[in-house]
């Protein structure tokens, strides 16, 4: 092993951190297990917001590597297509097209960078103070709650392949020796789709009509107060997304990521403007990735860049797109089942490693509070969405909708849901519970008094 490898043996898996260097032919394969995880939520987004899917590819291919570059490694991430900017896009469309709502999303990125900047000047241990254990496992939690609507949604159109996915993965992961063990996902992913294959839900035609090369539709952005005022907001999810990512990466990998945390929002906020100028989608750290590196235990930044490289050549191939675009729906539901869930379950780690004290009332509300609030709100909205396609298909009458919660609260133009709304609840909760705990109760102050007494 080269000298910049660290590598260590637990439970007979390695543990590679981001400085190590894995033999090539690891990481390319590796590599594509990210892609597969990725890919399916990563071109989604686009499709639903009017965007290019291929455009979207490449550039969460560039924005990754901006991102490992400006964390100089340390933040081991693949970014890729940002949910959270669906609602305010659509919106910013309906008054100037793309372009201007390629120019909210570069503010936000602007206003994203601009947070990123003082977290580096002022340091990041006010973050700790904003977010400690408790409310961060409660962010964490809900990042993997919020998702959950939408793999049972992708499990629910073939049962069978989605149990088939999910148990593939995990008999891998738990039962196989050597390498096969680190790449549980693209192998129960590969087993899933030739059973799809032989069962006849696979639709190859795409994939035989589709060129080898092809250029992405690369747009330039406009400008417009409308569209700013919709769209930049959502920097303040981004905010409290890749907090939470980051959080679950350090309790995950066992180092301490805080010193990095503004870098790495400064990267996400520079990949964002970068996509931005190239009419693609706002950028994010990914979860489904983190659920990755919490199964395999790889935490290489050069498995990114080689997920990465892979990315923005599958932007200028859509042949290749369209084979990963061939794999059911339900197999990616089961693979996401066990990624989400993973997520979920880091929080559980967090909590340990912190020590938090269940027995204590405050801990325990804001947990269980968090969990409620952001659980419910993303059901909500996964409900109003549903209704909403239903509608547009002319499969429900319009009045209907109306009827159906959204799951948000709209401060002026922008919406506040799932774990955006989650995550300012358990720090407004988190920080008025602390202070009424750290002040003697009326019993305790006059105990006081008749001992002095």
């Amino acid at each position: 092993m080269s000298s910049n490898a660290q590598t260590v043996e637990s439970n007979q898996l390695v543990v590679a951190y981001p400085e190590t260097r894995l033999p090539l032919g690891r990481t390319l394969i590796l590599g594509i297990q990210h892609v597969l995880a990725m890919f399916g939520a990563t071109v989604l987004a686009p499709i639903v917001m009017g965007f290019d899917p291929s455009l979207a590819l490449f550039f969460s291919g560039v924005g990754t590597i901006i991102f490992i570059l400006i964390t100089r490694g340390k933040i081991p991430s693949y970014l890729g297509s940002s949910f959270a900017f669906i609602a305010p896009v659509i919106a910013a469309k309906a008054q100037g097209g793309i372009p201007a709502a390629l120019g909210g999303i570069f503010a936000a990125g602007v206003v994203y960078a601009v947070i990123a900047v003082i977290v580096m000047l002022a340091g990041p241990r006010w973050i700790d103070v904003v977010m400690p254990p408790v409310v961060t496992a409660s962010v964490v939690a809900v990042i993997g709650l919020a998702l959950a609507p939408t793999a049972i949604n992708m499990a629910s159109g073939n049962i069978t392949l989605a149990i088939i996915s999910l148990l593939a993965a995990g008999i891998i992961a738990v039962g196989a020796r050597g390498f096969p063990r680190l790449v549980p996902i693209l192998l129960g992913a590969i087993v899933a789709y030739v059973v799809a294959l032989i069962m006849g839900e696979v639709d190859l035609t795409p994939v035989r009509n589709a060129a080898w090369i092809g250029l992405p539709n690369f747009v330039t952005p406009t400008f417009s107060w409308r569209a700013i005022s919709l769209i930049a907001p959502v920097a303040l999810v981004l905010v409290a997304e890749n907090a939470g990512h980051i959080k679950a990466l350090d309790s995950n990998m066992g180092r301490d990521l805080t010193p990095h945390l503004g870098k790495g929002f400064l990267g996400d906020a520079v990949a964002t403007m970068v996509s931005a100028l190239g009419g693609g989608p706002g950028q994010t750290t990914y979860a489904e990735n983190i659920g990755v590196m919490a199964m395999t235990r790889i935490y290489s930044i050069y498995v990114f860049i080689a997920a990465a490289i892979t990315a923005i050549i599958l932007g200028f191939c859509p042949k290749f797109g369209a084979l990963i675009n061939s794999i059911p729906v339900p197999v990616m539901g089961g693979i996401s089942i066990l990624l989400f869930g993973l997520i979920v379950a880091t929080s559980g780690r967090i909590i340990r490693d912190a020590g938090i004290d269940f027995t204590s009332p405050r801990p325990l509300i804001v947990f269980g509070a968090t969990l409620v609030i952001g659980g419910g709100s993303a059901a909500l909205q996964f409900a109003h969405s549903t209704v909403s396609s239903l509608v547009q298909a002319n499969k429900l009458p319009a009045d209907v909708l109306s009827q159906v919660p959204t799951g948000t609260i709209n401060i002026g133009n922008f919406a506040l849901g799932d774990m955006a709304l989650a995550t300012f609840a358990a720090i407004l909760l988190n920080q008025l519970l602390l202070r009424l705990e750290s002040q003697p109760q009326h019993g305790e102050s006059i105990a006081v008094a008749d001992a002095e007494v």
